[in-house]
Order: structure tokens, then sequence, then C-alpha cells
């Protein structure tokens, strides 16, 4: 990693310090963003700038940047660490009081953090050896729309999976698959692909939304509305889906097969329609 901003300064990243005293270490009390850049161009940076939005008014936190300041600073990031295909990080804690105290401290500036790393391409032909996943009970708060840095639950969970050899875990709320550990979840039945409705019990995914809109431009049956764990287990493909990892089939659940054991068409066509888009984006044409 080369320079990173952090609270108004372009600098190396091993000189980049925070306080012990901000409440982004202390409480984990702040939120962030991914967004991929594929040739220099931004994957729907409104829609992630309306996301971080959405989660700095979910915990009460201005927006310390407008909405051109922050590509201003993104743009000036990606040209200070060049390379084809990147990765953006952005994070933005509460800031840092005199003393630890569980309330809002008055009158403290926000923490803000930006980094970017080379984001590698993803191998399709890799992608279809698929993945293996588990099911676990969903431990987490009741506020998951909010893209929070306090993500202890989530590294818990994913760290099971880890441990059985598997890439994700897929959640288990009161009977109803919400999404991964660090990914959202779609299946697909019958020709049907399916994925569970926004809520507060899942992160609005922008992969997620662009997979949507993808199908619905080229004609594919999706519904979006709960899937129950009984109908996960009996799907004929299931995948995962993020910004940095695109869209993973699932060919093993709780060490059972899906479907036929193998990425399926639907999967295949969904796929080579994503890379059809990112190379759009590279070129200009898409947004």
């Amino acid at each position: 990693m080369g320079i990173v901003y952090l609270n108004g300064q372009y600098l190396p990243a091993e000189q980049a310090k925070v306080s012990v005293l901000d409440r982004g270490f202390l409480f984990g009390d702040g939120v962030y963003e991914v967004i991929p850049a594929y040739g220099g161009r931004l994957l729907r940076l409104a829609e992630h700038l309306q996301r971080l939005q959405n989660s700095l008014d979910g915990i009460r936190l201005k927006n310390p940047m407008s909405q051109q300041q922050w590509l201003e600073v993104i743009q000036t990031l990606m040209q200070e660490n060049e390379s084809q295909d990147q990765s953006v990080y952005l994070q933005i804690t509460r800031g840092s009081a005199s003393y630890r105290d569980h309330s809002f401290p008055e009158s403290i500036q926000p923490t803000v953090f930006i980094m970017v790393n080379s984001l590698h391409a993803v191998n399709v032909e890799k992608l279809k050896q698929g993945v293996c996943a588990i099911t676990l009970d969903d431990i987490r708060w009741k506020a998951c729309n909010i893209k929070a840095t306090a993500l202890l639950a989530n590294v818990m969970l994913r760290q099971q999976a880890t441990e059985k050899n598997c890439a994700e875990a897929i959640l288990i709320r009161e009977g109803i698959a919400t999404e991964g550990a660090a990914s959202n979840l779609f299946m697909v039945k019958n020709g049907c692909i399916i994925t569970a409705p926004i809520s507060s019990f899942l992160l609005p995914g922008i992969t997620r939304d662009l997979i949507i809109e993808l199908a619905l431009a080229n004609n594919m049956a999706l519904q979006e509305r709960d899937i129950s764990e009984n109908e996960l287990r009996n799907a004929d493909e299931i995948w995962l889906t993020s910004s940095t990892k695109e869209i993973m089939p699932v060919i093993k659940l709780d060490n059972k097969s899906v479907g036929t054991g193998s990425y399926g068409a639907v999967w295949e066509k969904m796929i080579i329609l994503y890379q059809d888009y990112k190379n759009s984006l590279r070129s200009g044409e898409a947004q």
C-alpha cells in the first residue's frame, strides 16, 4: 500500500496514525464503504455514496464531505496508487474525545480514512470450480442495513466457515436465509433467480442491485422475497455476491451438493452479463 488519506492529509500508509481514543478503535463507532474501480472508472460511485450517507444517518453522524469532495479525494488516491483495477476502502468514525464514554461526545471531528488497493481480476474459469458454504444462526444485531465497522459477529461467523474449509457462512434468522457473513445471497429454483428483499436484516448490496438490474434487463425471471431455510437446502443454484468477489456459485452447502454439484446455467449466463458490464465500464460505455 502506498499513499492514503487521513483527515485532510495524503501520506504514506506507515505514517498514518489514529488516536487510541478514537471511537472507531474503542467502540467500533463508525461506518465504511468498499468501491471497486475498473480501468480507473468507479463502479456505481453515486450508489455507494448514497449507501454511505444512509449508514451515517443510521448512526446519527454528519457526512464530513460533499459528494464532489469524496470524488476528488478518491481520484487523487487512485492516481497515487495506480493499477489496472482497484478497490477503494473508506471509513468514517465519530472521532476522538478526551475520555471514553458510551454517549456521543460534543464538538469532536469525525475521523476520515481512505485507502486504495490493487484489485485482482476475477478468474471466471476458477469461479466455475465453485465454493462451499455452511449455514449458521444469524447472531448479528438488527441493523444490518448499516455498513458499520463493528464487524465482530461477522468475523466470528466467517471464521467458523473458514475452519470448515468453506468460503462463507450463510446466515439463518428465524428460519429465513438472509445473507452471507460478508456477501449477499441469491438462489435459483426452476430457472427463477430469488433474493431476499431489502430489510434491516441484510446489507443493501450494490452488486446485488446490479445483478437484479442485469437480470431484469435480459428478461431473466427474478423474485425478491424471503428464502426459507428449507428452500435454500433444495435450491438448484446458490450464489454469493460482493463487490470484490463478484458472483460465487456455491456447489456444497453443509457438506451436501447444491443442485448438480456444479455451477448452474443461470449463473453462467449472469456471470457473462456481469463481465460484459465491467468491460463496458472500463470502456466508458456504462456508468
